[in-house]
């Protein structure tokens, strides 16, 4: 029987030198290996409501960085040159920075209002061996850690990361299993799990996207709310807060940009249950 890789949901069986679904770790030598352990795709200066973090430290800014690849399949991806881009040689680039190194850029830009270092653009978590110890790093220097993730991971994966991160924002990207399996090719319970862990522990923002046609009924968005206020009892500030995106075309998926009003009108249902709900690029 072929090793199985047990970093997220897709349990690749991987032979000796082949890379798994998420492109980013391989079988080699007895052992799994993160191959893009370090490699940068892209790295910047961004405001923390941008990744989105609307009650942490809100008005501070935060070094974004991102690697390759993605363990879900999403149609309208909209960093698929590095979460996608196979068989391009990652047409972007890439640079390899240490976990030390990156602790010390973000010190760098300290006197810019740079809190510390977020985990981004592609999905960090395949690639949690240097999420993690560049977060060590970040602390050590006295600065803030943020992880943008789809939280599609496993309970391993996701208990080793936890203690390291300070702030999260989540994707609950609908609340169907067959959205999940049939169009992202995720697994829903998977992410809800490691929401309701990241929020016992820290500060926990969720985004979802809506798509029209596929996650976008009031009813949807009722049972996405409703269960996030489950989380939220007795949490009194610290409650996790729902962003309400906007889809707009993008990789493989054309269906046009969700309307302005679905997403307001979206935002108000939400809000019958929650303290805190922000419409996204509207």
């Amino acid at each position: 029987m072929m090793p199985k890789c047990d970093v997220c949901h897709n349990e690749c069986n991987l032979e000796e030198g082949v890379v798994g679904l998420c492109r980013a770790r391989k079988y080699e030598n007895g052992g799994f290996k993160c191959v893009n352990y370090g490699l940068v795709t892209s790295i910047a200066l961004d405001p923390i409501e941008k990744k989105p973090l609307n009650r942490f430290f809100p008005g501070s800014n935060i070094i974004s960085v991102g690697s390759f690849g993605c363990n879900l399949r999403c149609p309208f991806c909209q960093n698929h040159e590095i979460s996608y881009g196979f068989g391009q040689e990652y047409n972007m680039g890439y640079r390899y920075i240490s976990a030390e190194e990156l602790a010390d850029i973000a010190k760098e830009y300290s006197d810019r209002g740079n809190i510390g270092v977020a985990f981004t653009y592609n999905e960090p978590l395949i690639g949690y061996e240097y999420v993690i110890d560049a977060s060590k790093e970040v602390h050590k220097a006295g600065m803030k850690t943020v992880l943008v993730s789809n939280g599609c991971v496993s309970e391993r994966v996701r208990d080793l990361v936890l203690p390291h991160i300070d702030a999260m924002n989540i994707d609950l990207k609908g609340f169907t299993d067959a959205y999940y399996s049939d169009v992202l090719r995720g697994n829903r319970r998977l992410v809800m799990s490691f929401i309701e862990a990241a929020a016992a522990i820290c500060h926990v923002e969720v985004t979802t996207l809506v798509v029209p046609g596929f996650n976008d009924s009031e009813r949807e968005m009722e049972q996405i709310a409703s269960w996030l206020a489950g989380l939220n009892r007795g949490r009194g500030k610290e409650n996790v807060a729902l962003h309400i995106s906007r889809y707009f075309p993008r990789f493989k998926m054309d269906v046009p940009a969700t309307d302005v009003r679905l997403v307001y009108r979206l935002a108000d249902v939400a809000r019958k249950h929650l303290d805190y709900v922000y419409e996204g690029n509207c």
